[in-house]
Order: C-alpha cells, then structure tokens, then sequence
C-alpha cells in the first residue's frame, strides 16, 4: 500500500509541478483527469466547479506555508502524500502534513492548549476530545467560525448534512466544535464459513440446542468461544475468541473505546448515554461532571462495569490464543488475518483494508473474504435505547492559539480533504467513511460482496448505535491514560475487576475534583456529588427515569441468542 502510495505521489509531484507559481484550474484538471476520474459523487463539472471555488478562495493565502497533523491511518497517508501536493498544486498554499502515531497528536495539542504555541494551523483530533474542547475554549467552534470569520474560506458545497459523525463534534450547546475528516467502526468479526460449515452447525445445535450464528448476546458469544477453542478446523487447531492483555497504553482504547457500554453500562441515550455515559460518567442538568464512581451516582465501578471486565478476563484466558495476553493492540491486530480464530467481538473496521488483501488464508479466490463483519452482542445488563459499540472520528480541529490567516488556510485545506470531489476516492483506499453520498455511491455498491459487511452496516439502521466518547468526558488526555493502568492491573492479577474499576473511578473523581478546584472550565466544569450508596443511586436513577449504576444481577449467563447473518442484513433493506 505504502509503496503505491509513493509511487501516485511521485507522478502527481511531477504532473502538477508542486509549489508551482501557476497555480490554477489546469492544474486542477490534471489532478482530477490523473486521481479522480468519475471516483467521486460530483459530475466533471461539478469537480470543477468545486476545484475553481478552492483556487479563488485561497488567492490571499497564496505562497503561504502552514503545517497540520493526523495520526497514522491509511486514509491520512493519502492525504498527506497525495492530497496534499495537490492541494499545493491547485491553490499556491503549500501544506506539510504529518503524519504521526495517535498518541503524540493528543501529547501536542495538550502542549498547545497548556502554552499557546502555535505548533500546527490544523489537527485531525479524534472527536473523543469533544468534551475537553468545549469546556477549555481553546478551539474555534466551527458553527460561529463558518459564519463569521471562516466565513469567506468556506466552501458553499460543503454540505455539513452529507457529514454522518457531525452529531459526534456538536457540544451541549448546539455549536459544531469539529469536522470529521475520517471514521470506524468497532465490530463483531467473524468466519463467516466455519459458521456455515454444516459440521460445525450440526456439533454446535447437538452441543448447545440453539443454532450457530452471529451471537446477539454476550452468552452466545461464549458459547461460540468454548466451542471452537480447541477445535480442528481443516486439520488445524482454532481459537474461539482474539483479544490483547499487556499492560500498555494501547490497552486502554479497548475499553474507554465503549467496551463498558457494550456490557450495559451508563444509560439510554444516543449518541452517549445521559446522565451517566459509557465511561460511567454521570453529568447534572448543566452538563457539569458529577462522578465517577457508584458513590456519586456514577458507574465506571458499578455491576455492569464489572461484569464487561470479568468477562474481557475470562475470555482472554480460556479462549484467545495464550500469546495474546503478551500483546498489545498493533501485535493483535493481523492475527485473525492468520485463519486460527473464529470470532472477535472487539474487531476494528480500519483493519478491513489488510484483511482483504489477496493471497491470505482468510480470503477466497475470487477475492471475496471467508469472513463477515456484523453489529457486537451485548452484554447482559445492556437494554434497547443504549448505544452499543465505538465509533472512531479523527475530526478537524482549529486552535484559537492559531493566528487567523494561518487557520483560514488549515481551514480550506480541511475542507479540501473532505470534499464531494475527492471524498470516494479517498474512502476507497482508506474505507473511513464520513460522508452519506460516499456510502450510498454505486461504486461501493458494486465492491460491497469484497468488504465483508462494511457497506451493508455502514447503510443500515444499526450504525447509529455506534458513537464516540461523548461530552460527559471533562478532560479527555487526563483521564484516558488512567484505564490501561487500572485494567491492566486487573489483566496482569495484581488486581480483582473490582478493585480495579474501583482504582480507576476513584483516579477519575481526583482529576475532577482537581479541574473543579481550579476553576479552570467555569460553570460546565466538574461539581462532585455528595457520596452515598449503590442503593441509593440506583433508586434516584429509577425516580427519574434512567437506568445507572444498575443494581447486580445474580444470574449474569442469559439466555444465548444468535441470528443468521445472511437473514440479518435482509432485514436492514426491508
């Protein structure tokens, strides 16, 4: 991949002539005849019609240098060596876009935040930040910057409704804080032919008394573990179950990235859970963090919390392969492409690219994937209404710290990247969609059979139950880094799932307590509650309405559900 990436950056540099003082519309119709094509949902005249708006727009900008910065997906490498040199090209703006690992673009843009040093004019921020932007104030809201000041650098075909993650950048008060740029999803995989192996479903029905199928439920999903861990499948020994267990940063994404709420933790609410979110966040009616811990109304250590560790654990020791407790999340990822594992109730849908590559054991000859990817089972204090799985958004994000020229110019960069034009193109090599046109586009259509489910999830009704870290969160960089210690206590047996979640709420309210002691996020800052028990919480919960923290339910193993696939995407047309 890299190395076509380089080799279409090559001839673009050549073709465009990059940083060319004659930039202009023939160097946009290079750029469309050489990467576009009819890959886009505008007709040629409405590329260029776009193209002819971005050059005219950036005519004060011109010869300018700015910088931004993404972290390392397959989608922002294009952007950075392909888009980019265009967009140079095109407009006379010539942008560096770096492309770095997601931690050190967190790590910067706490450093920009803490100094105001204008260290890049544009960041892809994951929208997981959302509740830390827009309680510090330091980045410009889009919604007030688009008609004001952005005014003149924004793209009247931008179209803000096509964008399917703008709920995800909107803060309580209405105002879009950032704009999506690329998106995943967090799946259930799964080999789609061993399920429908007529052995297989034979030995699992005789076993089991129920059908082998996607698992609708948490039971189901155990059930498929134990029975294909140990199991010969074409004269080799699988696994039912793929996780990861070291004790590293990267741990912590596998559960702040919703693993909580797929238990049924937090309340009913879409995108996120109100007032106590997937975290276990619990936020009053001005939005302002009240706890963490069940003590305060919380649920980061209450029964549901517990229960989605315990079972993380339990899995990962009976079922996965014993490597994967020694791994981290880049170490797993390729392992289910290897064909030992049966299913992943915790599969990214950014790995779909490498999964579907030619030549591998999980592929067939025609290209299409022996595996399937569907909506994740649930957990047994989950209920209709929550949401159900994480979804990623790198998002753009301009600083206030930025001086204005510098950001207008961020600013049509970003939109350049995001554009009708370029926009299915860039999902076609990336497949992170942000755009509703670009999903319903024939051409994804017609690639939907080597995806794997990608298209059909991303065009059904399910998707929505997929979300972001939600507003509830007051400081994100803070307290994220907390999880991978307090889990990986629990991962490593140092601790108990409970003394663990009771570690890591306990470490939340004292980063709150500390925001609340300063001041520093004003009115919509953190207020900690009054302390009482589960009890108690559970009962005011009720009182009004809500679900968390729930109380504990003694028979925790459901009743096991599972669907048929193939029935189940029929539904999703009907």
């Amino acid at each position: 991949m890299r190395t076509r990436i380089l080799t279409t950056t090559t001839a673009l540099a050549l073709l465009l002539g990059a940083g060319s003082a004659y930039a202009g519309i023939d160097d946009a119709k290079k750029f469309l005849d050489k990467e576009i094509g009819d890959v886009s949902t505008l007709d040629r005249a409405g590329q260029e019609k776009e193209m002819q708006w971005f050059i005219d727009a950036a005519k004060p900008f011109a010869g300018m240098e700015i910088k931004v910065v993404s972290e390392s997906l397959t989608t922002h490498s294009y952007e950075s060596q392909v888009l980019a040199p265009a967009f140079t090209a095109i407009t006379g703006i010539k942008v560096t876009h770096d492309v770095i690992q997601e931690g050190d673009v967190v790590e910067k843009i706490q450093t920009q935040m803490q100094t105001g040093q204008n260290l890049y004019d544009g960041w892809v921020n994951d929208s997981d930040l959302i509740g830390t932007h827009w309680r510090y104030q330091q980045v410009r809201n889009l919604t007030d910057w688009m008609a004001g000041e952005g005014k003149d650098v924004t793209n009247p075909g931008l179209d803000l409704d096509d964008f399917i993650g703008t709920k995800f950048t909107t803060a309580p008060d209405k105002k879009l804080y950032q704009l999506p740029d690329q998106q995943f999803a967090n799946l259930y995989w799964f080999r789609y032919d061993w399920f429908n192996d007529e052995k297989n479903k034979a030995d699992f029905k005789a076993k089991y008394g129920y059908e082998l199928g996607v698992p609708v439920n948490w039971s189901a999903y155990e059930d498929i573990a134990e029975f294909f861990t140990g199991r010969d499948v074409g004269g080799k020994k699988v696994y039912g179950h793929m996780d990861y267990g070291k004790k590293d940063p990267s741990l912590g994404w596998r559960f702040t990235d919703a693993w909580l709420s797929m238990a049924g933790n937090g309340d009913k609410g879409l995108p996120n859970g109100l007032p106590v979110d997937e975290w276990g966040i619990k936020v009053n009616e001005k939005s302002q963090p009240v706890g963490s811990c069940v003590a305060r109304g919380g649920d980061t250590n209450g029964p549901a919390a517990v229960y989605s560790i315990q079972k993380y654990l339990d899995w990962l020791k009976a079922y996965a392969p014993p490597e994967a407790q020694g791994m981290t999340f880049s170490e797993s990822g390729p392992v289910p492409a290897q064909g030992n594992v049966a299913q992943q109730i915790f599969w990214y849908t950014a790995f779909t690219a490498d999964m579907v590559k030619p030549g591998l054991p999980v592929m067939n000859e025609d290209g299409t994937p022996k595996w399937r990817m569907a909506p994740s089972p649930h957990g047994v204090y989950w209920k209709d209404g929550m949401k159900l799985g994480y979804q990623d958004v790198g998002s753009w994000t301009l600083m206030k710290s930025t001086p204005t020229d510098r950001a207008k110019a961020a600013w049509l960069y970003a939109q350049f990247v995001t554009s009708k034009t370029v926009d299915v193109k860039k999902s076609q090599l990336g497949l992170t969609f942000i755009r509703e046109s670009t999903i319903q586009d024939k051409s994804f259509t017609k690639r939907a059979p080597q995806l794997g489910g990608l298209i059909e999830f991303y065009r059904s009704p399910a998707r929505v139950q997929w979300s972001p870290t939600g507003t509830n969160v007051p400081d994100y960089p803070k307290l994220a880094q907390l999880w991978w210690q307090a889990v990986g206590d629990a991962s490593s047996g140092a601790k108990t799932a409970q003394a663990a979640m009771d570690s890591l709420c306990a470490e939340q309210e004292k980063v709150m307590g500390r925001i609340e002691k300063s001041g520093v996020q004003g009115d919509i800052g953190p207020k900690l509650a009054e302390e009482h028990d589960l009890a108690y919480w559970n009962a005011d919960a009720v009182k009004n309405g809500h679900l968390a923290p729930q109380l504990k339910i003694d028979q925790e193993k459901e009743k096991p559900q599972t669907i048929n696939y193939d029935e189940l995407v029929k539904s999703w047309s009907k």
